[in-house]
């Protein structure tokens, strides 16, 4: 399986039960993790596991749909559309895109590219 494959596969996971366990287990220990809403990025597989439960908390629902998945053996760029609900209940839609190296076969760097604006717009409507 391609590591965009497992990448795919582990969010699913998360999005569906909140299970966060297969996608820590596909970062490397100095792995980083970021967004372009975070002011510092995540570590490891610790900060894999506490990215992705915030990611998740975020929502009530949510649904990443792949649009266009791009990828090496060292590298994959996914762009994507989620929608779903907000833990307040509020509709929202978003999307972005995704780059994941993988150089040595674990995730050592994932940053999402995204409009924060757009989400942050639908937060600000849900307060």
């Amino acid at each position: 399986m391609s590591k965009a494959s497992e990448f795919i596969e582990a969010l699913r996971r998360i999005e569906e039960s909140g299970d966060v366990e297969p996608m820590a287990r596909l970062f490397a220990p100095n792995a980083e993790l970021s967004n372009v809403a975070l002011n510092r990025p995540f570590r490891g597989p610790d900060g894999a596991r506490n990215f992705w439960r915030g990611y998740r908390h975020t929502f009530g629902e949510v649904q990443s749909d792949f649009r266009c998945v791009v990828e090496s053996d060292r590298s994959s760029v996914l762009e994507w559309k989620s929608h779903g609900t907000l833990a307040s209940g509020v509709v929202f839609s978003y999307e972005g895109v995704s780059v994941i190296e993988h150089p040595a076969g674990m995730i050592t760097r994932f940053k999402a590219y995204f409009d924060p604006r757009a989400l942050g717009i639908q937060l600000e409507h849900a307060a």
